[in-house]
């Protein structure tokens, strides 16, 4: 199936339905008067995150959503049923912005998270509402009133704990078929990943945590070059970043004439680090302030040349630091291979700590989020004011695993 994260449609809320014209008419009450009842209530437009759902496909063959108008009045003071409301599902982690302005309306990030797009029209009221003392037999009812119209934009952006980058055939997608379950399509050419992969990582203790293997980035992708750019935006909500280099290119590079073969390696895949941070930089300058874990792969076709990985590994961890601006985490750039297993089972420990840390800052934002709702500030939460570091200092936050309840 195509794997569909946008989408436009139309919703429009139910009608209200006018108001009865009647008067009584029953044996012995002459003068019986008016007795027209209201319209309907028109159905509301309501959407809803479901965890069941993983693209927007269904929004592909149908684009237009309507719910049900009021019905009529009727004598004898009844009034008209109300529409059904029309339920559309999404699936968790969708945003909805407005068609024609772009504006972000809802974000429904949770299973059962809703939101209502458009509100029903008002019922038109009956004859028997417009008596007075001097006006007894109003001949007239009003009608129900339109429901609301919107044109939105519907947009998925995945939601997974640590993401998998990199320049197309680092092996993202040998790596996530290797620690999940996900069998994503795998060949020895670029681009053979054309739509994100979502796995579930299992660790001892039940831990676990989900991982996403996104389509290689390029140089210019925030432009529009390669297929990543379509896809940089299902990164923006992860919380870790698995930066995958290829270890092949030391054996390529390096194995070449001349006395710096190795440092133009090295050179090499320093480059293709920096192309990738500059790219997340151009689309998203805040995603260079999510946590970082350099991974370099493929080194079973390395195991000839122990010394040469060691020699790697050391330039890389100084030329790392000098690019990040700060220290890089003990043990990296982690050395792996994703075919056979390798060095995977502390990446991952490391990796978990880290999207247990993030877990335990979200959780501490929703709470001021949810805090300011109910003190009814009207001021909009602004997350990026918020020292998270700080306060997680000094509250004692809820176990991980009651986190993410």
């Amino acid at each position: 199936m195509r794997f569909i994260d946008e989408a436009t449609i139309q919703v429009a809320a139910g009608r209200g339905g006018p108001g009865s014209v009647s008067f009584r008419r029953e044996k012995f009450i002459p003068r019986g008067g008016p007795d027209g009842g209201d319209g309907g209530e028109g159905g509301d437009v309501i959407f809803v995150a479901s965890s069941q759902l993983g693209t927007l496909q269904d929004f592909r063959y149908k684009r237009e959503y309507k719910a049900d108008n009021g019905s009529h009045g009727s004598g004898a003071n009844k009034a008209g049923r109300d529409g059904d409301d029309i339920e559309i599902k999404v699936p968790a982690g969708t945003t909805i912005h407005d068609a024609e302005t772009n504006e972000v309306l809802a974000e429904l990030m949770e299973d059962g998270d809703t939101w209502e797009a458009c509100k029903g029209g008002r019922g038109g009221k009956g004859n028997a509402h417009f008596v007075t003392s001097t006006f007894q037999a109003p001949k007239f009812a009003q009608p129900g009133e339109e429901g609301e119209f919107k044109s939105l934009k519907l947009e998925l952006k995945l939601l997974a704990d640590a993401a998998i980058i990199g320049f197309p055939n680092a092996g993202k997608s040998t790596l996530i078929s290797r620690i999940s379950a996900a069998r994503p399509k795998i060949a020895d050419y670029a681009f053979t990943t054309l739509v994100p992969n979502l796995g579930v990582v299992s660790l001892p203790e039940q831990k676990s945590f989900v991982v996403a293997d996104t389509p290689g980035l390029i140089e210019g992708a925030h432009a529009g070059l390669g297929l990543g750019h379509r896809f940089l935006k299902h990164i923006e909500r992860t919380g870790v970043f698995i930066h995958l280099l290829d270890g092949t290119r030391i054996l390529e590079v390096a194995t070449q004439k001349g006395e710096d073969s190795f440092q133009r390696a090295v050179d090499d895949l320093v480059y293709r680090y920096e192309a990738i941070r500059r790219e997340l930089e151009l689309y998203d300058e805040s995603l260079l302030n999510k946590p970082e874990i350099v991974v370099l792969n493929k080194v079973d076709v390395l195991e000839s040349e122990p010394e040469l990985v060691k020699n790697a590994h050391d330039a890389l961890k100084k030329r790392i630091a000098r690019v990040r601006g700060e220290g890089t985490e003990a043990g990296e750039p982690f050395i792996i291979s994703a075919v056979s297993g390798r060095g995977l089972e502390p990446l991952l420990h490391l990796v978990y700590a880290k999207v247990k840390k993030n877990w335990e800052r979200q959780a501490l934002l929703s709470a001021r989020r949810k805090q300011m709702e109910e003190e009814g500030t009207g001021l909009r939460f602004d997350a990026s004011k918020v020292d998270v570091d700080a306060i997680l200092n000094e509250v004692k936050l809820p176990d991980a695993a009651d986190i993410r309840k």
